[in-house]
């Protein structure tokens, strides 16, 4: 990332339609189960599968790779949605990112100000 730029999320829905892992912590299990008003067995079973590497779970994907809370561009848990989704692009990102992701990079402000 750039260093002293904040990227503010415009809410496109670009980086929910990539292909890959969205892994989830068992709190992040626990409030979208919640959100969702699903028994959390009901939610995992149905809303998500085991990481490649096995070591947790991850959001599953529609067929074309889009995430499966993903309804036109809008996030239908965008209030509870995972760390890594919100960290987006400022947190983590991927090559070729800032060719699809529509965040507006605002300069950050010194913390004295």
């Amino acid at each position: 990332m750039e260093e002293g730029v904040y990227y503010r999320c415009q809410r496109c829905g670009n980086c929910c339609q990539w292909p890959g892992e969205v892994p989830l912590t068992e709190g992040e299990v626990s409030r979208i189960a919640g959100y969702l008003n699903l028994p959390l067995y009901e939610f995992v079973a149905e809303h998500t599968a085991l990481r490649l590497n096995r070591g947790g779970l991850t959001l599953k994907e529609k067929p074309n790779g889009e995430c499966v809370f993903l309804d036109g561009i809008d996030c239908r848990i965008q209030e509870v949605k995972p760390d890594q989704c919100a960290g987006f692009p400022n947190q983590w990102n991927i090559p070729g990112w800032k060719d699809k992701c529509e965040a507006i990079p605002e300069p950050l402000k010194p913390e004295n100000e």
